[in-house]
């Protein structure tokens, strides 16, 4: 068995699969310390990888397409310290984690798994039940039904209707978007035969998230959710291929985020920030940003002006 434990975690290959499990620091993410031990069997790896760094180096491993819900629900846009397969190691154990990373390599060639993407998903997803506070709501998943609550910071036309409870059999799919910038972001269920979605803010199947701690535990229900749907493999096979400015969210859903055919003008780069800066405000004011969290958030907005 290739070993090596580190403060940020252990990792561990016996051959048939790699385990992960997280160090127990209090610097360690509160995604992965939820998310808990993973056993990625070896027909899921695409690859590995060993950085050497001056400070620390960083072992990632590269899994094939299709074959986590975790991350085709993020479409990869999970940061560094919440991404459960990659590992800092110190430089003391450079020679160990080169050490591991042939033995992986070894076992995929001489097994000869394929780098090609898979049409089931061969991780479980997080365990359920499962349930998760942030932003504007709580969203809880215990394998058969999801249910979406709203709290005091809700918009009132979203709350009107009062809790939302859907089975994954009414879903088309479901996505989670970390808050990036001025923008916020949002925990969405794809739901089969409904309108065009609002924004967030006032989409009754969309939690809101405003970028604080607890964002990237929406990720865990998302995936949860995604490994008991349909494997998009047969959907992505007949989908055309993105150009250099389509969508990467896992439905294709981030259109509006292609790149325009030219820059936008001063003035609606003013009002967006003339906007964010009124809904800091009402945060600030409503107790959901602390002094200090308003006043950086504040100089930020005001840089960008």
């Amino acid at each position: 068995m290739a070993e090596i434990i580190q403060k940020d975690g252990a990792w561990a290959f016996d051959g048939d699969a790699l385990r992960l499990t997280p160090g127990r620091d209090r610097n360690i993410s509160v995604l992965r310390r939820t998310l808990g031990e993973l056993s990625v069997p070896l027909r899921a790896l695409a690859g590995i990888s060993f950085e050497q760094g001056k400070r620390a180096g960083r072992l990632r491993l590269r899994l094939r397409d299709g074959a986590d819900p975790l991350l085709h629900a993020t479409g990869g846009r999970l940061a560094e310290p919440h991404d459960p397969y990659q590992l800092l190691v110190e430089p003391d154990r450079f020679g160990v984690a080169e050490y591991l990373a042939d033995e992986v390599r070894n076992a995929l060639l001489l097994e000869q798994v394929p780098t090609g993407p898979v049409t089931e998903y061969l991780l479980p997803g997080p365990a359920v039940p499962l349930s998760v506070s942030a932003g504007d709501g709580t969203a809880s998943f215990d394998g058969e039904r999801i249910r979406l609550e709203w709290n005091w910071k809700t918009e009132d036309a979203k709350a009107a209707a009062g809790p939302r409870v859907l089975a994954p059999a009414d879903l088309t799919g479901v996505e989670w978007l970390p808050a990036a910038g001025l923008e916020n972001g949002h925990l969405r269920l794809a739901v089969r035969g409904a309108p065009d979605a609002a924004p967030p803010k006032y989409d009754p199947n969309a939690v809101e998230l405003w970028g604080f701690k607890r964002d990237p535990l929406m990720a865990l229900v998302a995936a949860a959710v995604q490994a008991r749907l349909p494997h998009p493999a047969g959907a992505a096979a007949a989908a055309p291929g993105p150009g250099p400015a389509a969508a990467d969210g896992p439905a294709g859903r981030r259109t509006e985020r292609a790149a325009p055919h030219g820059a936008p003008p001063a003035e609606d780069e003013h009002d967006a920030l003339l906007r964010r800066l009124r809904e800091l405000g009402e945060l600030h004011r409503s107790g959901v940003l602390t002094e200090e969290e308003f006043a950086l958030a504040k100089q930020a907005v005001l840089k960008r002006m």
